[in-house]
């Protein structure tokens, strides 16, 4: 059975290629949706080629309701989106996917039902499906190529759908196995080290600009945050310096 996670239903319109129909799956899948309608598929239910394609999400082709027209797929929602990239000359409010993802959150949280219908590959949703709709949802795409394979399109609805309803960290850092910042005193350490070293070689020249050398030098090391690992590497690497000069390397 379907996950118990409020979510909206994707209503396939009369898709034309298994391998379309499986793709969707393994995006929905990608994004915890689970809840797929497929209307009149034009080569029959099941699919061979759509479960070949699905790579590991057969479970919601498998589920899937198979509904005979738009109206049967329809029958139990309160609010329709209609994919489309095309003008279609009628007055409905379009959103982007983002926008119409955080209107679908905000109903379905309210206790509606909300379908995402989108058309078949050669040529979209008809504009009578798209009558059935309470609004259209508009990919922002290149106009002069503005044809988007159908699991392609739900691919962006429903990332758009995870990115309203789910806990998005849009910025981390792997630190690795082993990894931690360095302190605030193990990089004082490291800035004294080579303050040090660099002074016993006479790099603070002449006198009247050391103040100034140092400070941009202790400027550098606060823009390069270090791991623990960082700061060992480096005193190695200042003082395999020093050992090689002592042993009179050129």
């Amino acid at each position: 059975m379907p996950t118990d996670t409020p979510q909206p239903a994707f209503v396939l319109v009369r898709p034309q290629m298994g391998e379309n129909i499986g793709a969707a799956a393994r995006a929905m899948w990608n994004f915890g949706l689970d809840r797929m309608r497929i209307v009149a598929p034009r080569d029959g239910w099941p699919n061979p080629k759509a479960v070949a394609m699905s790579s590991g999400a057969g479970r919601l082709l498998d589920e899937a309701q198979l509904c005979a027209d738009v109206p049967e797929a329809l029958g139990d929602c309160t609010y329709v989106f209609a994919t489309t990239a095309r003008q279609r000359g009628l007055t409905k409010p379009v959103y982007s996917p983002e926008r119409a993802m955080q209107i679908a959150a905000e109903k379905i949280a309210a206790g509606e039902k909300v379908a995402v219908m989108f058309g078949p590959e050669r040529a979209g949703l008809e504009n009578d499906d798209i009558a059935k709709a309470n609004a259209i949802i508009s990919v922002p795409v290149n106009p002069l190529y503005a044809s988007l394979n159908l699991g392609q399109c739900v691919l962006l609805t429903g990332y758009e759908w995870m990115r309203q309803s789910g806990e998005v960290v849009h910025e981390t850092t792997d630190l690795g196995r082993k990894g931690d910042w360095a302190t605030g005193v193990e990089v004082e350490k490291l800035v004294e080290h080579y303050e040090d070293r660099l002074e016993e070689a006479g790099f603070f020249y002449p006198p009247e600009k050391a103040v100034g050398m140092r400070t941009n030098l202790r400027n550098l090391w606060s823009r390069m945050r270090m791991t623990r690992s960082d700061v060992q590497m480096l005193h190695g690497v200042m003082r395999q310096m020093v050992r090689w000069k002592e042993r009179g390397g050129e």
